[in-house]
């Protein structure tokens, strides 16, 4: 039998035309995804299975799989196609993703709240409420790199405290950001497509009140009962009490510079653009991810030694998101371009469900298939391509199809939940707690608190507020 040559093998699985002029979504099959696929496998069992060799190697894993999309693609959609896409998902997604997350994990580190904080319920609980209300002006990810450390040092002498961290994910990590543009990059990127700046806040507050009111109950019930199990297995509140201060003060300024970078981006129409390697930069988001920068690089020069220390501030967690990140950015490129084909692409069967059979949308499907694709792809993206599919006209949008907006939103926002890849700060607060010794659930028992839990809180939301 005459053996294939390995480029007739890769062919099989991905067919798709040699010659093709761009990289269309519409010609790419479902084999194409095979990458993502690997990767997602590879976060979801390595740890479980193979722990020794994920914690040394999961960098080169990641790389891998990178090589496992991005050849064929220069080799069988073509060399110049592929090496732009994926130039293109570096340079315009990745680096500004880094670059911002970067910052605010800098900057978010060398604030060291102090004090006697013990992790009863209810404190537990009021920290997780002012998460959710900071997300909003600070985002997801100010608001987890900022909560995060103190919340373990108020449970540290605790012995269950896994659902303490878990619910920090729901809640702060994602849920709580759902009222502004600051507060999760699909809302932002709803304002730059002209959403307004407060539409969000004046239709999602009560999905959102309801949503985290549900939330922090059902969370102060599960930590209570942990709770009251660790007296009687002899927790003790520390005896010793520390004044309440803040050390590191000056980062909330640079945390406002942040904040105001973000804003002037999306405010600011410059007009300029500027283009390298094939892709257009706006001046004003250069002139943004050059913000984070500087600020990144004072912060670590005005911030005490010791009160990095005192924080526990190390760098593996944005390694652990840099290495990561950059397999699942470059694997996410076909899987996302068949997204965006829409009914020409392999996703058809799902991109019809989001319309009725008498043209109206079907808001209850959009809401769950945002959800479900930005819980394993990245939130941004998912929403633009639900955004697009939803007509794309922010002013019909934002009134006669103002249901059909809130469901995209909030599916974009809340569903980042549902896995540790759903959204940045998930996977940076789960490495800073295995940092500090705190068990974690793996990636699929994750998933069984997150469907447990989350699912019937969205389905009540989707009767409410959707249908």
């Amino acid at each position: 039998m005459q053996r294939l040559a390995p480029l007739a093998v890769l062919g099989a699985l991905f067919p798709a035309a040699a010659n093709a002029a761009g990289l269309d979504g519409a010609s790419l099959s479902l084999g194409w995804a095979i990458p993502f696929a690997g990767i997602l496998l590879s976060i979801a069992l390595c740890p479980l299975f193979v722990p020794h060799f994920w914690h040394n190697h999961f960098g080169k894993v990641s790389v891998f799989w990178a090589l496992c999309c991005g050849v064929p693609l220069c080799a069988l959609i073509g060399f110049d196609v592929g090496l732009d896409a994926i130039i293109h998902v570096l340079l315009a997604d990745y680096v500004p993703f880094i670059i911002f997350v970067g910052a605010l994990f800098i900057v978010a580190g060398g604030i060291h709240v102090r004090g006697t904080f013990v992790g009863h319920p209810i404190v537990n609980t009021a920290f997780l409420a002012v998460g959710a209300v900071l997300a909003n002006f600070m985002g997801t990810t100010g608001a987890a790199m900022l909560l995060i450390r103190p919340l373990i040092h108020a449970n540290e002498n605790r012995k269950r405290k896994m659902q303490t961290f878990i619910f920090f994910i729901f809640l702060v990590a994602n849920v709580g950001g759902a009222l502004t543009p600051l507060g999760d990059p699909p809302l932002f990127l709803g304002f730059l497509k002209g959403v307004g700046f407060f539409w969000t806040t004046e239709h999602l507050l009560l999905p959102w009140l309801v949503t985290v009111a549900i939330l922090l109950a059902v969370f102060f019930a599960i930590d209570s009962v942990c709770y009251k199990r660790d007296v009687r297995d002899g927790f003790e509140p520390p005896k010793t009490k520390e004044k309440f201060g803040i050390d590191g003060g000056i980062n909330i300024l640079f945390l406002a510079f942040i904040i105001g970078a973000v804003l002037m981006s999306g405010f600011w129409k410059s007009g300029t653009e500027i283009t390298a390697l094939g892709v257009h930069f706006t001046l004003e988001s250069l002139a943004r991810d050059a913000i984070f920068i500087v600020t990144a690089i004072l912060s670590l020069s005005f911030t005490a030694k010791a009160t990095r220390e005192a924080n526990h501030f190390t760098w593996d967690p944005i390694l652990e998101v840099g290495k990561l990140f950059f397999g699942i950015f470059v694997c996410i490129v076909p899987v996302l371009e068949m997204l965006r084909a829409g009914l020409d692409g392999h996703f058809a069967p799902l991109v019809a469900l989001v319309t009725n059979a008498d043209g109206t949308f079907n808001n209850t499907f959009f809401f769950w298939l945002t959800g479900s694709l930005s819980a394993f792809l990245d939130n941004a993206p998912t929403y633009l391509a639900f955004f697009n599919l939803a007509g794309g006209d922010p002013t019909l949008l934002m009134t006669e199809d103002a249901q059909t907006l809130m469901a995209i939103s909030m599916g974009a926002v809340f569903m980042g939940a549902v896995t540790y890849i759903g959204n940045a700060p998930n996977f940076m607060t789960v490495s800073i707690c295995h940092e500090r010794g705190i068990k974690m659930p793996t990636f699929f028992g994750y998933m069984l608190w997150s469907v447990g839990i989350l699912f019937p809180t969205f389905f009540l939301m989707d009767m409410i507020f959707l249908t």
